[in-house]
């Protein structure tokens, strides 16, 4: 364990990184501008006053920056369970600890953030997250910071060590804030409304002090785990240092923005140009419905102004280079020019688009592994003894659970973020995707549900599924359970014991009671009474055997089999046929690999 920094030592570090990062600070406030449409700011000879100062084109830089957040901000699934888990108490035990994870995710309302997130990811080339230590509420909380202003410290390993932010306060807010300080902030000569704070954060303390007012103290607070509680999701980069999507671009887009004044003033001085007329006019009238009498009304005209075309012809280069600077396909605005037949040029003209989502969520997923295992760490040292109740919402149902921190976590941080296979396919191709992957047997059904874009709880579900699948067989056997009655009343038996069965049945289900529960109260077993002979049991090899009878019975009612089956009827079907999955439906292509969406109709009959 090393020795906290002192004050003078962090005040020397702060200013040796404001300087480090002095170049990556002015690229992120030309971009801010340039999004908040003050291009004049940035470049302010190119927009002189007068009525052609602001820009009139759309903001290139701020569209694209919006729409490739918004793709970029759907949360991944997260998960602490694994398929090689054997136990069922393994498994509990990681279900109660997913139920934690995504409890702490929506306790932080990680969604609502994450726009705003993957927005400075995309602008600024980097966004900073911090887990708090939120003692209202007994959790931890995730919270991702403003990029502006940042200064992480980060070793060659990529590890975050500590981080500063510059943070810009008002002086009535500071000292409402901070009421003991406020005879040390106030200073009657100083007309500034605005204050620049400082806030440092390593393992060991959380600082923060004012640079202006001789760097007081107005906040400390150890580190309760002894870790540095930040982490920054930062654009792959060729020399390490965070660089925005558009830093390269701003130039590109004020231009198109001053060509298209300038268009705008050639056009205004074009119809204000003023009036040619020949010597014998005396008089000129002006308005609507003007009469100028003159012997050569052919000479009577506008003064022309010459637009040379280069200029229109280079505002189409200025936009091709925009789009092409900053990634941004022009399928993303409608602009298509690719056959909608195949789909070719569409996925062509998408490609870049695809592999900027692919990127910042592996840079994401990353990030949200670190920081869910911090604030599980946190939540078992700080509030281990404690019990706690949660909710959350999985899969748009909500829960709560009951849960001691030192007991259900125990040491274990372990999460698994998955974007899964599906992320940045739309449902239709996403779902054939996946049924073809897994009909050919490349992947489980419990990758699969792990790989979805959106989070619940795979082993549930899958116990789920296990119930609805058991439920619908027991309803096949009722439903052919009932078939049996026109066989047996063809042959003089009595029925009403089926009937009574299926009335029963279909009374519990009318009253709510499960599927299970009913069958059960309907086929109880009898007790047989005293001294009655016991069935004999049917050979297997005699199952399947068109007309086998079972020893010690009669003929079988007409349309019956040995096997309790209906003749022509093949195993696991409804009779007169069954339906096929939907994996069968669409885990094919056609010839142009198009997913074939059409269904088909097969009756199979056992071969005598």
């Amino acid at each position: 364990m090393g020795v906290p920094l002192s004050l003078d030592e962090i005040k020397d570090n702060y200013d040796r990184y404001r300087q480090m990062y002095s170049d990556r600070d002015t690229r992120m406030e030309q971009v801010l501008l340039v999004r908040k449409g003050r291009m004049r700011d940035v470049f302010p000879d190119l927009f002189p006053d007068g009525p052609f100062e602001n820009p009139i084109v759309a903001n290139m830089v701020d569209i694209s920056a919006r729409d490739l957040s918004e793709v970029i901000a759907p949360l991944p699934a997260f998960n602490c369970n694994s398929p090689s888990m054997v136990s069922e108490k393994e498994r509990k035990k990681a279900d109660k600890r997913e139920e934690i994870v995504n409890g702490i995710i929506d306790f932080s309302d990680m969604q609502t953030q994450m726009f705003s997130a993957a927005d400075r990811y995309v602008t600024y080339g980097f966004v900073p997250a911090q887990v708090e230590v939120d003692l209202d509420n007994n959790m931890p909380r995730i919270r991702f910071l403003d990029s502006y202003g940042c200064y992480p410290i980060i070793d060659r390993f990529g590890k975050v060590h500590g981080m500063y932010q510059r943070i810009k306060k008002s002086l009535a807010e500071l000292m409402s804030a901070y009421p003991e300080y406020a005879h040390l902030l106030y200073d009657k000569d100083s007309t500034a409304s605005m204050m620049e704070i400082v806030r440092y954060h390593d393992k060991d303390q959380d600082i923060i002090f004012v640079p202006s007012r001789n760097n007081i103290v107005i906040d400390r607070a150890p580190n309760p785990i002894g870790e540095c509680l930040i982490r920054v999701v930062q654009r792959p980069s060729l020399d390490g240092q965070a660089r925005g999507q558009f830093d390269d671009v701003l130039a590109i887009q004020v231009a198109k923005a001053r060509y298209a004044l300038l268009s705008l003033e050639a056009a205004t001085k074009a119809v204000q140009a003023p009036l040619v007329a020949p010597q014998d006019v005396n008089e000129l009238a002006f308005g609507p419905d003007a009469v100028i009498r003159t012997d050569r009304p052919g000479d009577v005209r506008r003064l022309p102004i010459e637009i040379p075309a280069g200029a229109f012809a280079q505002q189409q280069v200025l936009e091709g280079e925009l789009r092409l600077g900053s990634r941004y396909p022009e399928s993303r605005t409608g602009n298509i020019d690719a056959s909608i037949v195949t789909g070719r040029g569409v996925q062509a003209l998408m490609g870049g688009f695809d592999t900027q989502i692919k990127t910042a969520h592996a840079m994401f997923a990353r990030a949200f592994v670190e920081l869910l295992s911090v604030a599980l760490k946190i939540d078992e040292k700080v509030f281990g003894t404690m019990e706690k109740e949660l909710r959350g919402t999985r899969n748009g149902v909500p829960y709560a659970i009951k849960y001691k921190p030192s007991r259900d976590i125990d040491g274990d941080y372990t999460v698994d973020v998955q974007y899964g296979l599906m992320a940045g396919l739309d449902p239709n191709r996403a779902l054939v995707f996946g049924l073809q992957a897994r009909g050919d047997k490349l992947i489980s059904r419990d990758f699969l549900r792990r790989q979805m874009p959106f989070s619940f709880n795979a082993t549930q579900e899958e116990e789920k599924v296990d119930t609805e699948d058991l439920r619908d067989s027991m309803k096949q056997a009722i439903a052919s359970y009932a078939q049996a009655i026109p066989a047996l009343a063809s042959q003089g038996q009595d029925p009403s014991d089926i009937l009574y069965k299926l009335s029963t049945v279909i009374n519990e289900r009318q009253k709510g009671t499960p599927i299970e529960k009913a069958v059960s109260e309907a086929f109880q077993p009898q007790n047989p009474p005293p001294g009655a002979m016991t069935p004999e049991v049917v050979s297997p090899d005699m199952i399947g055997q068109p007309g086998a009878v079972p020893p010690g019975e009669g003929e079988l009612p007409m349309g019956m089999s040995a096997t309790g089956r209906m003749q022509g009827v093949a195993p696991g079907q409804i009779a007169p046929g069954g339906r096929p999955d939907v994996q069968s439906l669409l885990a094919s292509l056609t010839q142009r690999g198009e997913p074939n969406l059409q269904a088909s109709l097969v009756r199979r009959l056992p071969v005598a």
